[in-house]
């Protein structure tokens, strides 16, 4: 689903954490959203380790989920935009960011990435974040922080 220039974008997916470059692609993905007339969504994922079945209770987990989600919903109200959140237990949070993106229609992941000291060797995002930009299938911004 490729955009032409200057095409709008009508669905963004921002996939949210607990932390700061989390918070500031929320509040880009708000500002686009506001701007271009979009529906949002909201993610975050509870990553279940492999040893644990998907459905096993993780209540620290949860309630971080639930925090991280009110909030920023509460910063797209501010901006006065459509919303719709989600909560997605997965084993890979780049695998459960990648469905979401295909299921909804998404043509914009806006992602938040903390800053790394550039070394000869080392990458430059982790892994969640190299792989949605490998395999998404939209356009994807990254707000490193």
């Amino acid at each position: 689903m490729a955009l032409r220039s200057g095409e709008p974008y009508h669905q963004i997916l921002v996939p949210v954490s607990a932390g700061r470059s989390a918070e500031e692609a929320a509040a880009i993905a708000c500002r686009l959203a506001a701007d271009r007339g979009a529906t949002l969504t909201i993610l975050t994922v509870i990553e279940v380790p492999a040893e644990l079945p998907l459905e096993a209770q993780l209540p620290a987990e949860e309630d971080v989920a639930r925090h991280v989600l009110a909030e920023t919903r509460a910063v797209a109200e501010l901006y006065g935009v459509d919303a719709s959140t989600r909560v997605i237990r997965a084993r890979s949070a780049a695998d459960a960011i990648l469905t979401c993106a295909v299921a909804d229609g998404t043509q914009l992941v806006v992602l938040g990435a903390p800053r790394r000291r550039v070394t000869t060797r080392a990458p430059i995002f982790g892994r969640t974040v190299a792989a949605v930009l490998a395999h998404a299938p939209c356009r994807v911004l990254v707000a490193a922080r």
